[in-house]
């Protein structure tokens, strides 16, 4: 192959990683991640803390791998039960140049009771957070490193890097509305936007904004009988050009709920326009939630995907403290 070829091949290579990379993150399990999902949901839950990881891992049959590991921790304020706060902690690796992008973000909500009975609720939430990209130029591989008849990674590039990090601050809100009868009977919808600032993620001075990315979520539980729920969901994100709507729903079969004891199982089917299906099966033991996905290609990568897609675990667990119940009155003894 002419080092001019070379070269093309090159560009093309790295034109498809940063147009792909330039594009967030995304789940299969939506709603396993709620505070990446919309900041309104920081605090959305009941009990004390509430501890989130997910994990993503895709393409192995066509490169190296993509993954992706999420971490989130959030909780309500002890004495203003309506204010949520949290934190949340992303790592995601991508393509042979190991573009990597790491990003915290804090978040607050606020809830606010639409009705005394806190059947309607409305909930407003911002994030403000640190986002941090980098690559590995070592190991791409330019055409002056072909000496005519083999590569030689001891050749000069000929290519003026400038860096190769990047970080920014990312600002975002979101609003959610809930209709809540009881565990079983719930509905809720959002609306969240992303990198409001539109922080510049360019390398080699060109500035290159990142694009705002909306969000639109609604997930619900219906009860179908004394042990069986409907448990479904819609997903809808704009980002640039990009356009990525999820749908679907799970089953949720109560094993028992009782006395103390909480058992759930669920499964589920899910599609993604113009990229895959996807199964999900969970389970709810006590406070913990387990969960896992996998992702079966049908877009035109198919070729090379094999229709393999991705793998995702999800993991929850609520913590409840133990509050000691306070004596308003003491009881005088008989004897007096």
């Amino acid at each position: 192959m002419s080092n001019l070829k070379k070269i093309r091949l090159l560009i093309l290579l790295l034109l498809v990683t940063f147009e792909a990379s330039s594009q967030d993150i995304h789940w299969s399990q939506f709603n396993q991640n709620p505070i990446f999902q919309n900041p309104a949901n920081a605090g959305d839950f009941k009990g004390d803390i509430r501890f989130v990881g997910n994990y993503r891992d895709q393409w192995r049959s066509v490169t190296v791998p993509f993954s992706t590991l999420a971490l989130s921790a959030d909780s309500k304020l002890y004495n203003h039960r309506n204010i949520g706060y949290g934190i949340s902690f992303f790592n995601d690796q991508v393509g042979d140049g190991v573009f990597r992008t790491i990003e915290i973000q804090g978040n607050v909500s606020y809830q606010l009771k639409l009705t005394s009975d806190s059947v309607h609720n409305v909930r407003f939430g911002v994030n403000v957070g640190m986002n941090h990209r980098q690559f590995n130029a070592d190991q791409f591989y330019f055409g002056n490193q072909f000496n005519g008849i083999t590569y030689d990674p001891s050749l000069a590039t000929g290519e003026n890097i400038q860096t190769n990090r990047k970080t920014n601050l990312s600002l975002g809100f979101g609003a959610s509305y809930k209709y809540y009868i009881n565990e079983r009977y719930t509905f809720t919808g959002g609306i969240g936007f992303f990198n409001l600032n539109r922080p510049n993620q360019g390398f080699f001075g060109e500035k290159i904004p990142r694009e705002v990315r909306t969000t639109l979520f609604i997930r619900g539980i219906y009860k179908l009988n004394s042990d069986l729920d409907l448990v479904p969901g819609f997903n809808l994100s704009f980002q640039g050009k990009y356009r990525e709507l999820m749908l679907g729903s799970s089953v949720k079969y109560t094993l028992i709920n009782r006395l103390g004891e909480y058992r759930a199982i669920y499964a589920g089917l899910w599609w993604r326009n113009k990229d895959a299906a996807f199964i999900t099966v969970g389970m709810d033991y006590q406070s913990w939630w387990v969960g896992m996905s996998y992702d079966f290609n049908f877009s035109k990568l198919v070729p090379a995907s094999k229709a393999r897609g991705g793998i995702e675990f999800s993991v929850r667990y609520i913590l409840h403290r133990f509050k000691p119940s306070k004596n308003s009155h003491r009881i005088c003894p008989d004897y007096i």
